[in-house]
């Protein structure tokens, strides 16, 4: 039997969806188009939703999750619009840095597999 996805998570997809259109076209603060949202865990009460934002450039995390903050009153009245529910979920944004980790820490084992094959070769 297939596992049924709890409501929140259907939620907290939907939020997802919309906020990463309403980022990119809704907001007018440049400093918040560099936001890519990574994932939204919603409380079981729909009540708070934190989001999981990445920027492609580190030192823009701080400016970017400042516009985000600033436009999270504009952002919850529009999902409000959109999301079937009672309560729209107060929304809470956070840097999330692991895809950047992931990049560095993939580029550390290519740098020793490579090293590693090099002094095979010599040998």
């Amino acid at each position: 039997m297939p596992k049924e996805f709890a409501r929140s998570e259907r939620v907290a997809s939907h939020i997802q969806r919309e906020l990463a259109g309403l980022i990119q076209h809704g907001i007018k603060d440049p400093r918040a188009a560099a936001a890519s949202i990574l994932d939204v865990e919603v409380s079981k009460d729909l009540a708070h939703a934190r989001v999981f934002v990445s920027v492609l450039d580190p030192a823009l995390a701080p400016d970017c999750l400042d516009a985000l903050g600033k436009a999270a009153g504009f952002l919850q009245r529009e999902l409000g619009k959109t999301l079937k529910a009672r309560v729209t979920p107060r929304l809470s944004f956070v840097y999330d840095d692991t895809d950047l980790r992931g990049r560095q820490l993939s580029d550390l084992i290519d740098s020793a597999v490579a090293a590693d094959r090099d002094k095979h070769r010599e040998s």
